[in-house]
């Protein structure tokens, strides 16, 4: 049995991703994709339907106007945005809203590397969408094993006071980390093998074999989320933190500098997706 089965035992507590955004993840795989097909597919699930256009609508999008319907969303925002849009609300209202765990921050978190992990890609020669649907599920983990194991768990929280020193101690604590319980999840939900596999190559992306791509751009994601978390200077804390692996990607200060996106622009739009 591995370290993080004990989180996934009990197959009719886990989470099921909505068929909605099962089918939206799909589209990825082809380059024939319409803003009319993702808006059609979105239309299905009208709660969905709901929250996406609260979200356009929002600042968090730049809106200067009323978005009426999805298709007006998807030639305001673009289709690859509001398809993004539309799984960051799905994945984040798969869980309990009743955890001890401070959903909004948590998601916040999701959202901001998700983002990053989009504009990394594109620096890197790596799929941004693909990154961004793998930065958004990081951490889903972290939520099964909260509820397997809440002190524990609530334990590494406390420690985790420094950017990029989560994994660590739940490795010391829990003898995994979330990356695998989120690669599991991910491998259950049918998501693309490229996304389990940069999931658990994440844990050590210097050291996974083969070298994933994927996998270090999440790593380099998270670390600025956690960054911004804390209210650091995120290149500046990725540069003092993770210098080897920026190196192994060939990223330069000045690149993410003038590519990254704020914490406050990335994360605006999680009060309408939870609520």
């Amino acid at each position: 049995m591995n370290s993080f089965d004990r989180y996934l035992h009990n197959s009719d507590a886990l989470p099921v991703m909505p068929e909605t955004a099962v089918q939206l993840m799909r589209t990825l795989e082809r380059d024939d994709t319409s803003m009319t097909e993702v808006a059609a597919l979105i239309e299905r699930d009208p709660g969905l339907a709901v929250k996406v256009l609260r979200v356009a609508n929002s600042a968090a999008v730049g809106a200067q106007r009323e978005v009426a319907n999805l298709r007006d969303a998807a030639n305001l925002i673009g289709m690859r945005s509001l398809r993004d849009l539309s799984m960051a609300a799905c994945v984040a209202n798969i869980f309990p809203t009743d955890s001890t765990f401070d959903r909004e921050r948590f998601w916040r978190h999701g959202l901001a590397t998700a983002g990053h992990a989009k504009v990394l890609a594109g620096l890197c020669n790596v799929d941004p969408d693909t990154a961004y649907i793998a930065g958004l599920v990081m951490r889903v983990g972290r939520v099964l094993m909260l509820m397997v194991e809440p002190e524990i768990v609530a334990h590494c929280d406390q420690l985790n006071d420094s950017p990029d020193s989560l994994i660590g101690h739940e490795m010391e604590w829990l003898g995994c980390s979330h990356l695998e319980v989120s690669a599991a999840l991910a491998k259950r939900w049918n998501f693309p093998k490229a996304i389990v596999d940069a999931l658990v190559a994440a844990r050590d992306p210097l050291a996974a074999l083969p070298f994933s791509a994927l996998g270090a751009v999440l790593r380099l994601a998270s670390t600025l989320a956690d960054a911004g978390d804390l209210q650091l200077p995120e290149v500046d804390t990725l540069l003092a933190v993770q210098p080897e692996l920026m190196a192994r990607m060939g990223l330069s200060a000045d690149a993410l500098l003038k590519n990254l996106k704020s914490w406050d622009s990335l994360t605006q739009g999680v009060n309408q997706l939870l609520s």
